[in-house]
């Protein structure tokens, strides 16, 4: 065993598994190499649900090398049948003859589970190198998996005075075309974007990604182009039918509290879909709305909404990520917040916010922070 190589090679089957990034939902991004005298003979990445497992992929290009070989991959190999047969069987019956994991699964039907079949058959099994790097490849799996909840980001955008939209809600467009790009990206790796019934009113948002193809890691048609789930927060159900989402490709999900069964069936023969949540008090709480999402099996949220909401999830300390996008100008005064915070009131009701990263994207700053209080992944 060595320390150095083994962090090497896991490092290879974490970029492999950032292949999948976009396309495994809602299952985790796996990668894997294999390693035979010191030489790479395989490798592999999970692309899609449903598709062979990032060990199974590896071992096919390895064919006989595989045989007493080491195994890196970033996630515990599964020991369960699920929609592909366990992986731990496979690496078992190809004779590897050690297995380094860079965490072990939180998914109760594999966890410890995996290695523990593996050690029984007599294979050597390590596990942790890498495994910060191996978590943060996939929050939303592990939060989910952990605790039942979808890891949420917010999206938001705004000029440097910290305003974003103009007094009568003209927002379009605060950031360049180089940030609204990038900004593609988050859409594409979310299972669902959340948005509330007042951005609808003021932008009639698409929400769906427009990237093409050939700007993803791994090979796509543009048929599998991810488009994530669109979720509408509307209490009412005051969405007007002719809402531009509606006739996009993909599903739009419309969260009400009071359930009117004439609007909810002109909704739905529009193109969606109405759930209704209960709340005595006529409002929908996002933790409510998440917890259901995460029923579904949705690992990550972004919220791309107006201060109401994006306040309303600080508020309710569901947002485990913010990313802002700041634009090189001044909207003045009367122009409006980005957030609607009205209990901050005094210094020490401040929300304290830990900065991971600012990074230049065009003419605008990329920031990136979580709240202290949920400390992130």
């Amino acid at each position: 065993m060595n320390p150095v190589r083994d962090i090497e090679f896991m490092a290879e089957a974490l970029r492999l598994a950032e292949k999948g990034l976009y396309t495994t939902h809602p299952n985790p991004r796996v990668g894997s190499v294999i390693v035979s005298d010191g030489r790479v003979v395989g490798r592999g990445f999970h692309r899609r649900a449903g598709e062979p497992h990032a060990e199974v992929v590896a071992l096919a290009e390895a064919g006989e090398a595989a045989r007493g070989a080491t195994v890196y991959v970033t996630l515990e190999p599964c020991s369960h049948q699920g929609r592909t047969p366990p992986c731990a069987d496979a690496l078992i019956a190809a004779g590897v003859g050690r297995v380094v994991a860079a965490m072990v699964d939180p998914n109760p039907e594999v966890s410890g589970q995996g290695v523990e079949r593996l050690r029984q058959a007599g294979i050597e099994v390590d596990v942790g190198v890498l495994e910060a790097q191996a978590r943060a490849l996939n929050p939303g799996y592990v939060r989910r998996i952990s605790g039942g909840l979808p890891y949420v980001r917010c999206k938001l955008a705004m000029s440097l005075d910290g305003r974003a939209a103009m007094r009568d809600g003209t927002s379009k467009w605060i950031t360049s075309e180089a940030a609204r790009r990038d900004a593609q990206f988050l859409r594409a790796r979310s299972d669902a974007i959340l948005t509330g019934s007042g951005t609808l009113t003021y932008d009639d948002p698409s929400l769906n990604v427009r990237l093409a193809p050939e700007e993803f890691p791994c090979d796509l048609s543009a048929e599998e182009v991810p488009q994530p789930l669109r979720v509408v927060l509307d209490s009412n159900l005051k969405m007007n039918t002719s809402a531009r989402m509606l006739s996009l490709p993909g599903k739009t999900l419309i969260l009400c509290t009071r359930f009117d069964p004439s609007r909810a069936g002109k909704l739905e023969r529009a193109g969606g879909q109405v759930i209704q949540l209960q709340d005595e008090k006529g409002r929908i709480y996002l933790k409510d709305a998440l917890a259901y999402l995460g029923d579904r099996g949705l690992n990550e949220i972004l919220i791309e909404a107006g201060p109401t909401v994006a306040g309303q999830a600080l508020h309710e300390g569901v947002l485990d990520e913010i990313v802002i996008y700041v634009a090189p100008h001044l909207m003045g005064d009367d122009a409006r917040g980005l957030f609607h915070l009205p209990w901050i009131e005094k210094m020490e009701d401040r929300i304290p916010l830990e900065i991971r990263e600012i990074r230049q994207i065009g003419s605008d700053l990329r920031v990136t922070a979580v709240p202290r209080a949920r400390g992130g992944n």
